[in-house]
């Protein structure tokens, strides 16, 4: 049996309460889920299996540093348990390894994703706009707006704003005002989270990526530029992050 997330379970527990689900099936349901292993060993990985228990999201699996034979079989088990599957910094070459294994898998070249959505996600109650200084900066951008939908957020996006030209963001405010929380990714002196954080009265979630010349020394410029912003409610992940700030961004949208 594929472990429960806090959704599920809660409806399991209404269930019961409201008469809909027998107290012996729901007993048995329980039982069964904690004697369920709580992470499966591969030899060279230990899966989590009570991740989205605990987090509401399963294991997430970072490409960089395995093998594709590895993630293919680390994939395999996390779908196999009936979670959702996420796959970052993902090559072409693990893309194959998975497929052969999940053939109903997915890869986004553009965010180097891959993903398969199961039925264990919970919808997220409003809108996450991501916003994207430049062109340059989409990459990792996707990444977080892929992630944030897989993770059952509707996500809005707003690629090319920088301030460069601010005529472009001013001209969003519409937008930016039906966010529940906003990501904003830009490289160089990494001024846009400021900018947008001013103009809105819901958190921003910086994302600094490696984009720039050479004082921008691969993305230290604009980390400590979002670090020492002036407007308030903004908060920074570390360089090319959009995973993490898309983890983040879903967890506030869930509350």
């Amino acid at each position: 049996m594929k472990p429960m997330n806090p959704s599920e379970l809660h409806a399991l527990i209404h269930g019961v309460a409201r008469g809909e689900i027998d107290e012996a099936d729901a007993h048995g349901q329980l039982l069964e889920m904690v004697r369920a292993r709580p992470f499966e060993d591969l030899g060279f990985a230990r899966v989590d299996h009570h991740r989205a228990s605990r987090q509401g999201f399963p294991e997430v699996v970072l490409g960089l540093g395995k093998t594709p034979d590895q993630i293919g079989a680390i994939a395999a088990e996390i779908v196999n348990r009936g979670s959702t599957l996420l796959v970052t910094r993902a090559s072409e070459a693990a893309y194959d390894a998975v497929r052969a294994l999940v053939p109903q898998a997915a890869y986004y070249p553009d965010a180097a994703l891959i993903t398969f959505r199961q039925q264990d996600v919970s919808p997220g109650k409003g809108t996450i706009v991501v916003a994207a200084a430049g062109t340059s900066d989409v990459f990792v951008a996707e990444e977080a707006a892929r992630t944030a939908e897989l993770m059952g957020n509707e996500v809005a996006r707003m690629y090319d704003v920088g301030v460069a030209g601010l005529h472009r963001v001013i001209g969003e405010r519409a937008r930016l005002a039906t966010a529940r929380v906003i990501i904003v990714v830009a490289g160089m002196e990494g001024a846009l989270p400021s900018v947008i954080a001013g103009l809105v009265g819901v958190p921003v979630i910086a994302v600094p990526t490696s984009i720039g010349y050479g004082a921008s020394f691969g993305g230290l410029a604009a980390l400590l530029g979002m670090l020492n912003s002036c407007s308030s409610g903004v908060s920074v992940v570390n360089i090319d992050n959009g995973f993490g700030a898309a983890s983040i961004a879903s967890l506030i949208n869930h509350l």
